[in-house]
């Protein structure tokens, strides 16, 4: 086994219910970003967008 692959090997049996849970929230809180950011930057709502971009400056 060469050193980068000895650096990223997991020992997944070794891994306690408490790094379990922040695997999941952190897997969790990824991909709910990811959606955001999909949902947000979608070239079709671009001019809907546009029409919001100064409103919180505004308010």
């Amino acid at each position: 086994m060469s050193k980068i692959q000895e650096y990223f090997s997991t020992d997944w049996s070794a891994m306690t219910g408490h790094d379990w849970v922040g695997l999941v929230i952190t897997l969790l809180v990824f991909f709910g970003m990811a959606y955001t950011f999909y949902r947000a930057l979608k070239p079709s709502r671009k001019e809907e967008l546009e029409k919001v971009k100064h409103q919180m400056l505004e308010d």
